[in-house]
């Protein structure tokens, strides 16, 4: 009867490294950092609001999304949102991005 707690144990494990490795991947480099503003300031401002106010899309300041985890924006940011013009960004951004993003967002985003 053991077998089935090696197994969630094993899974716990997995999913606690998941986490870590998601949280932990906010350091990017500047030139990655610069170029994700820059981004986020053109592409993203283009139906959030070139100050992200909101627009077509909803705000993205700190206090519209204070409720919501770095990781659930990050998931919006990479999946999009179906029947909504909110395109997936998968393929164009990483995790580690989408995550750095997500987090910025959350906090302010720079200029």
């Amino acid at each position: 009867m053991q077998c089935p707690s090696i197994i969630w144990l094993l899974l716990s494990s997995l999913m606690g490294a998941c986490i870590v490795t998601m949280t932990s991947a906010l350091a990017l480099d500047e030139s990655a950092e610069r170029r994700l503003t820059h981004l986020v300031r053109q592409d993203c401002g283009s139906c959030h609001g070139m100050t992200l106010k909101g627009g077509l899309g909803g705000p993205l300041l700190p206090k519209d999304l204070k409720e919501f985890e770095s990781e659930s924006i990050a998931s919006i940011i990479l999946d999009g949102v179906p029947g909504k013009p909110m395109p997936p960004w998968q393929g164009q951004l990483s995790k580690e991005e989408a995550l750095w993003i997500a987090d910025k967002l959350k906090k302010g985003f720079p200029q």
